[in-house]
Parts: C-alpha cells; sequence; structure tokens
C-alpha cells in the first residue's frame, strides 16, 4: 500500500458519515487526528441539540435513541450517536466519538477513537487509538494492538517509504466497509484499504490495499470484481 492510498480522502470515501469529518478534512492522514481526538469532542458536544442529546457526567452526550445497557460504562470526553447499541459490560473510556447506527459490543472496550456511523464492534473487541471507516467491522475477539513493545515511537510501512507519526500510541485505521475476521490483530500503525477483507486469526502489520483480501503475511489478493 502506498502513502498516497493512505490518505483520508482514499481511505473515507464520504466524511459526512462522521461528525468528524469537518476535523479530519484538516489533515492528510488519519493518524494526524489521533492527539486531538478529546478536544474535538468537548467542541462538538457544545453543539449538540439538547433535545436530542442528553449531557451526562463528566462531558458525556448521548442520542436520546440510543439503546445503553445498564452495565455499560462510559468514561467522557464522549458521544454516542443516534441509534447506537452500547450493550451489556462495554467499557468506553474517554476520547471516544461513536457514530450513528453504530453497535458496541459485550465487554468491547474503547479508548481515543472514532468509530463512523454504522461501524460494529460487537463482541470482546479492543479498539484503542484507531479511526474505523463507515460500516467497516470486527469479528468476534479481534482487536487493535496500539503500543509497540519495544515502547518506540509508530511508524507506518507503506510500500514506497516509511512514514514517522510521532506517536508512541497508534492502533489501527480502518477504511470503509473493511471487514476483521475473529481473533485477528491489527498490529501498531496498521492502516487498511476501503473494502477490503482480513482473515480470521491474522496478524496484520503495515498496509494492506483497498479491495483486497488479506490471508496471511505476504499473501494479500485482490477481490475478485462481480
Amino acid at each position: 500500500m502506498k502513502q498516497a492510498q493512505m490518505t483520508i480522502p482514499r481511505l473515507y470515501e464520504d466524511l459526512g458519515k462522521t461528525m468528524a469529518g469537518l476535523y479530519l478534512a484538516r489533515y492528510t492522514y488519519p493518524w494526524e487526528m489521533l492527539p486531538h481526538i478529546g478536544e474535538m469532542i468537548l467542541e462538538l458536544g457544545q453543539t449538540l441539540p439538547e433535545e436530542e442529546y442528553d449531557r451526562i457526567g463528566d462531558n458525556v452526550w448521548i442520542h436520546r435513541s440510543v439503546q445503553m445497557a445498564s452495565t455499560a460504562t462510559i468514561k467522557g470526553p464522549a458521544i454516542i450517536g443516534k441509534g447506537t447499541e452500547i450493550r451489556p459490560g462495554a467499557f468506553i473510556r474517554g476520547n471516544v466519538l461513536v457514530g450513528e447506527g453504530a453497535v458496541v459490543g459485550n465487554s468491547t472496550e474503547l479508548k481515543n477513537v472514532i468509530l463512523f456511523d454504522g461501524v460494529q464492534v460487537p463482541h470482546y473487541n479492543y479498539v484503542g487509538d484507531s479511526i474505523l471507516g463507515y460500516k467497516s467491522h470486527m469479528g468476534a475477539a479481534s482487536l487493535t494492538s496500539n503500543v509497540k513493545s519495544d515502547k518506540k515511537l509508530v511508524k507506518v510501512h507503506a510500500e514506497d517509504g516509511d512514514m514517522e507519526t510521532g506517536l508512541k500510541k497508534f492502533g489501527a485505521m480502518l477504511g470503509d466497509f473493511v471487514e476483521v475476521g475473529c481473533g485477528s490483530v491489527l498490529n501498531p500503525g496498521t492502516v487498511v484499504g476501503s473494502h477490503s477483507n482480513i482473515y480470521p486469526l491474522s496478524s496484520v502489520r503495515g498496509g494492506v490495499n483497498p479491495h483486497s483480501i488479506y490471508k496471511r503475511e505476504g499473501v494479500i489478493v485482490e477481490k475478485e470484481e462481480r
């Protein structure tokens, strides 16, 4: 995957599918947004219509249509969009923007993330320091690994050269309509192009081209047109 394919317009076809659209449009690469998610939520929260959103506790805004289990935990700043479902045991740790019609599943943990509209992280997922595009889906027990084992700054590995991010914590950037198979690990700095599939039990590093199928390391094939 080349650097040009990792830009915001190439990964996300319609920035109108997230409240963060105008903020993302300020940057070239989506990971540049990661240090600013918290401040963005605080700004957005002040603009949300009071007749639609309840403000709860410390800077948490929840749309009144949200279905939220009594055992879910939400720490601010956070915004939970219209028609979203928050299932039992979900843990939202702060700096989290969940879009409309999303699913945050049982025992799923989110921290410093943007979920576009329609995203599903429905079963035992950990998503940290990441951005998931429109209608992307993470299978059961798939997760993002957001810190390198040597604790060094994360680089993004592209075909035409590595990119320094200056970030110690950086999980994964998923384009629109990405499917991540059950039990997969997206290693720090992973970027997956739109409409791509990751096989179950994969350990993914670097970039995956759009419209591809990641079968295992070194085996990535282009999807056949139907």
